[in-house]
């Protein structure tokens, strides 16, 4: 529950007014930030009209890999957000720019959903069953016993091992739903305690992507979402602005008992909207 003297007490040494002045790019997550499941959360937007009246930018970034850009953009146009494929990224992108980049030619066995498979194939990533040179682990809400077996063997024979980012759960109404962190917990235990490079938020190829092809500079970028050891550390760890909203999956415990510390905590996106001039 949010507790508005709690929150204040955390912010009295902050000058929010000058913090969010610098800030005039927005990157913003999406579940438990923007929306709620299928729902819009109060006030989302109005911050984007806040944000273009003040001459700002915005895209949003999402870690959640079990859809791609046209999803979420057919998503946000039921919520009366229209925006262009330009302006949304997925940890599905960055992990495709990544393979592209470091692996060009490897043979790939993913876990993910059909919408993320057909990225990767669109991509002209070449995605096998057998022969693998690489796995990677999504966010798959298809997953089943045998894909959770043959990744396993592939990460005990010690192949590449990536996944698109490192979000234990995704939050939906009425509570969460297990995300990537919680596959990667089940494959470590498997697997002789193996872990991947995770990709996504918090880690700096998602800056260096939204650097790149946006060309903003990174000390204006601030990241806003509702978790702390993904979205507010991409820009505390990363040269960029993190600001908290604890519309989703954060509250004032995990503020307290994380080692990330955000440089402003909000209520929403609609109180960040209010210092916008």
């Amino acid at each position: 529950m949010f507790d508005r003297k709690e929150v204040d007490e955390w912010n009295k040494d902050i000058d929010i007014p000058g913090l969010i002045a610098g800030c005039r790019h927005f990157v913003l997550d999406m579940d438990g930030t923007f929306y709620l499941s299928d729902s819009i959360l109060p006030g989302s937007l109005e911050f984007l009209r806040r944000v273009k009246e003040t001459g700002r930018d915005f895209i949003f970034f999402t870690n959640n890999s079990s859809k791609n850009g046209e999803k979420y953009i057919e998503k946000l146009k039921k919520m009366d957000c229209i925006i262009d494929r330009s302006q949304i990224m997925t940890s599905g992108d960055v992990t495709i720019e990544y393979l592209k980049t470091n692996y060009p030619g490897k043979k790939v066995y993913l876990v993910g959903t059909e919408l993320l498979i057909n990225d990767f194939k669109a991509a002209g990533i070449e995605l096998v069953q057998d022969g693998a040179d690489i796995v990677v682990i999504g966010f798959d809400t298809t997953l089943n016993y045998e894909k959770i077996t043959r990744a396993a063997d592939y990460i005990r024979e010690g192949k590449i091992y990536l996944a698109t980012h490192p979000d234990y759960n995704c939050p939906v109404q009425g509570g969460f739903i297990p995300d990537v962190g919680s596959f990667l917990d089940m494959f470590a235990a498997s697997a002789g305690g193996r872990r991947p490079k995770v990709l996504g938020k918090p880690n700096r190829e998602t800056v260096d992507m939204v650097v790149h092809r946006t060309g903003w500079k990174r000390d204006e970028i601030a990241f806003v979402g509702d978790r702390l050891y993904t979205d507010v550390a991409t820009g505390v760890k990363n040269g960029a602005h993190g600001l908290l909203v604890l519309s989703g999956e954060a509250d004032m415990n995990t503020v307290r008992e994380s080692e990330v510390r955000a440089d402003a905590i909000f209520a929403d996106l609609k109180e960040i909207g209010s210092y916008l001039k």
